[in-house]
This record gives C-alpha cells, sequence and structure tokens, in this order.
C-alpha cells in the first residue's frame, strides 16, 4: 500500500550470513535434508510419549529428537549433570559453551560424543528439546567433519542447522534463555562475539526455510512466540517480494 516495500527486521550483515550459511548445509548436508524435512512442534503428533523428568522419559524424548535430525542414537551416549560448573573440572575436555550453559558436547577421538544437559531442564521440556537439537548439531557438524571447532561462526551454525532440520521453532522460542551475547537493542551483534543466534534473526531463517521450501503461509509459523511471529512474517514478505531461493 501506498508504495511501501516491505521492511527486513535484520541487518543485511545477518541477511548475508542466514543466506550464506544455507548455501553451506545445502553443501554440507545436501538440500533434501532440508526439503524433506518434517517441522517439529511441541505437539503430541510429535511427542507422544508421557513427560515424566524420568530417566525413561529422557530416554524416549532424547530418542526422538535424534530420530527427527537423522542421528543415530546408538553413536551418542547422553547423560545429566548437576546445575553446577564445578563439575565440568571433572568432565573431560569440550567444546567451549557460554558460562553455565544449558547443554555440553564432549568428543573423543576413540569414543562415541557425549551430550550432557543441566538437570534443571527437566523441568522444561520445551527448553530441553532445544537444547538437545543444538547439541545434535554438533555432533552432526563437528563429528560428522563438516566444521572445524575453531570455526568462528561455529555456534551459529549450529543453531542455523536445527532450522534447516526442522527443530527451529523449539531453538527460536527458546533462543532468549541461551544468548551468549546480548544487547536489549541488539546493537554490536557480530559473528567474532556470537555464542547463539538473537531472536530476530531466527525469524529471518525460519522464513529463508519456507521460502526455499515453497512454503507461503506456512501453519507450522503460528507455533512461533509473539515477536518471533512479527519478524517471520516481516522477513517472509520481504523473501515474497525482493528474493529467490538460494539454491
Amino acid at each position: 500500500m501506498f508504495g511501501l516495500s516491505p521492511k527486513l527486521p535484520v541487518t543485511d550483515e545477518e541477511r548475508l550470513w542466514v543466506d550464506d550459511g544455507f548455501r553451506r548445509l545445502g553443501r554440507m548436508l545436501g538440500w533434501s535434508r532440508m526439503h524433506n524435512a518434517t517441522v517439529i512442534l511441541p505437539t503430541d503428533e510429535h511427542f507422544p510419549d508421557p513427560w515424566d523428568r524420568s530417566e525413561a522419559g529422557l530416554e524416549a524424548l532424547f530418542r526422538r529428537v535424534c530420530g527427527y535430525m537423522g542421528v543415530a542414537r546408538h553413536k551418542v551416549e547422553l547423560a545429566v549433570i548437576p546445575d553446577s560448573t564445578e563439575l565440568l573440572d571433572m568432565l573431560p575436555a569440550y567444546n567451549e559453551s557460554p558460562n553455565d550453559p544449558a547443554g555440553l558436547h564432549f568428543a573423543g577421538e576413540d569414543e562415541h560424543p557425549l551430550i550432557a544437559v543441566r538437570r534443571s531442564l527437566l523441568k522444561d521440556p520445551v527448553s530441553l528439546v532445544a537444547t538437545l537439537a543444538h547439541e545434535l548439531g554438533h555432533v552432526i557438524l563437528l563429528d560428522g567433519g563438516h566444521l572445524r571447532r575453531d570455526a568462528e561462526d561455529m555456534e551459529p551454525m549450529t543453531d542455523l542447522v536445527t532450522v534447516y532440520l526442522g527443530l527451529g521453532v523449539f531453538t527460536a522460542n527458546t533462543a532468549r534463555r541461551f544468548l551468549q551475547y546480548q544487547e536489549d537493542t541488539r546493537q554490536g551483534w557480530s559473528m567474532q562475539r556470537l555464542g547463539y543466534l538473537p531472536e530476530v534473526v531466527y525469524g529471518y531463517a525460519l522464513a529463508r526455510f519456507a521460502k526455499d521450501r515453497g512454503e507461503d503461509h506456512p501453519e507450522w509459523a503460528g507455533h512461533l512466540s509473539t515477536n518471533l511471529k512479527a519478524w517471520f512474517r516481516q522477513s517472509a514478505a520481504w523473501l515474497r517480494k525482493d528474493s529467490l531461493p538460494i539454491e
């Protein structure tokens, strides 16, 4: 209306990084992984098992997340750790993470990778799924030999792969809880300082995901939080007008 064009909520730097990140993931994993991915939602359809915070419940949940992300469960170890970083001194060397992390990824040369999650996450299954998806992203990218541990955007790429494989609703909706570097205005955001993707970048990434899959108005977007839904819609409107699929 009135000749106004849709405005992107992300900066050019953020948009270009997401677009390039999808291209890199396409080369690493194949475009079919994105096109054939089922968008996983916090519903009984995708998580029908009763949740009681037990080890059996965690195992059932983890098996489902592994299956959704295409990771063989028997090739990954899972542990629950206390809500204290003191335990980290007792654990093997691991990939650098933010202080007091929600989850950890360990990888030895001759052992299966280990994912460890904080016990408090058992009280919040949505955040637990997001954390497991992020750590399985490490398994896919790092242990799969697709990305180096010292890559400056290793953590953001790990978040982006959760979008690429259909778990983005979970990781986006819980992004604010896991930010390593955040300012209320987002000023100063940079790939060098970022531990996890900001919510607004998730909004654009999910819109790019939908665009490249040919989804104009996906029903799954209704499961996004209020802010994310707005950023998704703004980004999707801009992409419909000004962008082609990036394959």
